[in-house]
């Protein structure tokens, strides 16, 4: 839980006060009485509910802080002191509320003993001032941290409410920004922050994703609230010793992830959920997500969409919120929620206005139809790492091999695919069909295994490498009537192999052979000997009729042919294991 408030309002008082523990961690916090850096403190409420603070700055000086303190906090303790009542950086932290999406909390007005009669009427104020964020409605109470009166209601509003906050995934993917990071002395690198879900336990392997690179990272040790843990679920202030990072390398705004689960983008197409119309925007701002900061540069679409160039790698999806902060200014913009976290290219005239009606449709939860209709076809793993994964497939998609797949694109494939294939057997009817590299590179698919899927939903075959028309394998177009003519005079002479001039007569060249022998017409041996695909099989019925071992002369006078036939023949028995050469003029049948 996170505190919000203007500053001097009493909000880490009120926390000491709670848990008995001093936020203020620097001497110069102590000294001066203001909140200058996030501020951990904890306690156990009579439910026997763990509770975790992340106390903030109040001053506008620190509002970066502020917003890495809120940023991952799923729930916030707004205070007001009943003696000023709402101030300018109320202002400030209502607006970081509401850009954050944050839904659950309560109202807190301190200082009660200061002016116990305005208690009430501060309440109703801060009541009104939240009404337009996730706060209204929220209960409220009013306290004295100094005289102790309140406290107890205070405890039992703030069970009730974590009570009703939603159970987070516990088997989530792990995405940790990281807040604050130091050294221990025999122990190393430690980094802490809220752990919003997922699980993390011991010897977990990790990626940190920094401001200039990704690296492993290993977790030696799990702390929370000052005790150790072999393992920690959501929602949890973690502290994580690490193996293999140099203190160095890590700072806030940095994340540890779970490896391979998120993406890691630049470039967000976002929606305003905040804040002032962007017609008249800075270009140049500041995005805060997470614990992170990061100078952006805002391209508007309309008044509510718009497209953000991050200024480093960031770890997000769909429905991260970020709040937009004027670098010239301390005040906060307002907020915006991704809409993509891996947009399409901007290219042509009128694209800005085309991508803005796009996102204006955009649903809750991701329009997992319209991105993968956009891609034609994206993995099931990539989805889920855009955070668009949905619990049903959508009407129009097709699972094929790991793929999403747009069904309207995937019969455009199947009717492109099935046109090529007709379009070469019209040309070239000896063709063996279209590779299977061509049909890739026509129909741009992102990966080959999708090609098999469209093919056989064309109606088309595929064998050796290539796909074609059903059937089109023993159709042979103007080389039918030749070929029909040479198995009619094989089938009566099946060893009288055609010299070269007589396939020549017949219009039999080495493409109509190939495509002969493709549709299992013809056997082609070396040296130019064609015969049918069934001489082997009536060679060896001869041959295994001879006294073992035979000559070649011998076989070739049982075959009734010449030698420029018999050797080519002979030699194809031997190679399928079917004959056995013994020396350089005598073979035998295999047993």
């Amino acid at each position: 839980m996170a505190t919000a408030g203007h500053v001097d309002h009493g909000k880490s008082t009120l926390i000491h006060a709670l848990t008995g523990m001093e936020p203020d961690r620097w001497e110069e916090e102590r000294r001066r009485g203001l909140t200058i850096d996030l501020g951990f403190a904890w306690t156990t409420l009579t439910s026997g509910r763990k509770v975790a603070f992340v106390d903030v700055p109040g001053h506008q000086r620190f509002l970066g802080n502020t917003l890495a303190g809120l940023g991952p906090a799923p729930v916030v303790c707004f205070v007001v002191a009943a003696d000023e009542g709402w101030q300018a950086q109320s202002d400030d932290h209502r607006d970081a509320v509401a850009a954050l999406g944050i839904q659950h909390g309560l109202i807190v007005i301190t200082r009660a003993d200061r002016a116990p009669e305005r208690g009430a009427e501060v309440l109703t104020q801060a009541r009104a001032e939240l009404a337009a964020t996730g706060l209204r409605g929220a209960p409220g109470v009013i306290v004295s941290a100094v005289e102790g009166s309140g406290l107890a209601e205070f405890r039992a509003a703030l069970d009730r409410v974590l009570a009703q906050v939603p159970a987070p995934e516990a088997d989530a993917r792990v995405r940790l920004w990281v807040d604050r990071s130091f050294t221990i002395t025999g122990a190393g690198t430690v980094v802490t922050g809220t752990l919003p879900a997922g699980t993390l336990a011991v010897g977990d392997r990790l990626e940190l994703l920094g401001a200039s690179r990704t690296r492993p990272a290993t977790v030696r040790g799990l702390q929370s609230c000052g005790q150790p843990y072999p393992s920690l679920g959501p929602v949890s202030r973690v502290a994580l010793n690490l193996r293999g990072v140099p203190r160095e390398d890590i700072r806030r705004g940095d994340a540890l992830l779970t490896p391979d689960a998120w993406p890691d983008t630049r470039l967000l197409d976002v929606r305003r959920t905040s804040g002032d119309p962007w017609s008249a925007a800075p270009t140049h701002l500041v995005a805060h997500v997470g614990t992170a900061a990061v100078p952006v540069r805002l391209r508007p679409f309309d008044d509510d969409h718009g497209r953000l160039t991050l200024d480093r790698r960031l770890p997000l999806v769909f429905g991260d919120r970020l709040v937009l902060r004027d670098p010239g200014s301390v005040r906060i913009l307002g907020g915006a929620e991704v809409l993509d976290a891996e947009p399409p290219a901007l290219r042509r005239r009128g694209d800005s206005g085309r991508r803005a009606a796009v996102l204006a449709l955009s649903e809750p939860g991701g329009d997992v139809e319209a991105e993968v209709a956009r891609r034609g076809a994206v993995r099931e793993t990539h989805l889920r790492r855009l955070g668009l994964l949905p619990h049903t497939v959508p009407a129009q998609v097709l699972v094929v091999d790991g793929w999403w797949v747009h069904g309207p694109t995937h019969e455009t494939w199947q009717r492109r695919l099935r046109a090529a294939v007709d379009d070469l057997a019209a040309r070239d009817p000896l063709a063996d069909g279209l590779s299977r590299g061509a049909a890739r590179d026509l129909l741009a698919l992102p990966d080959e295994a999708l090609l098999d899927d469209v093919a056989r939903a064309a109606g088309l075959e595929q064998q050796g490498g290539v796909i074609r028309l059903p059937g089109a394998r023993h159709r042979l177009g103007p080389a039918e009537a030749a070929i029909r003519e040479l198995e009619t005079k094989l089938g009566a002479e099946p060893f009288g192999a055609p010299e070269a001039y007589e396939l020549q007569a017949l219009k039999l060249g080495t493409r109509e052979l190939a495509a002969a022998e493709r549709a299992g017409r013809v056997l082609r041996l070396r040296d130019g000997v064609v015969l049918l695909p069934n001489a082997p099989a009536l060679a060896m019925r001869t041959l295994a009729t001879l006294e073992q071992p035979f000559t070649t002369s011998q076989a070739r006078q049982a075959l009734n042919t010449t030698r420029r036939v018999a050797i080519p023949l002979l030699e194809y028995l031997d190679t399928r294991g079917w004959t056995r050469r013994l020396d350089a003029g005598h073979r035998e049948v295999a047993r």
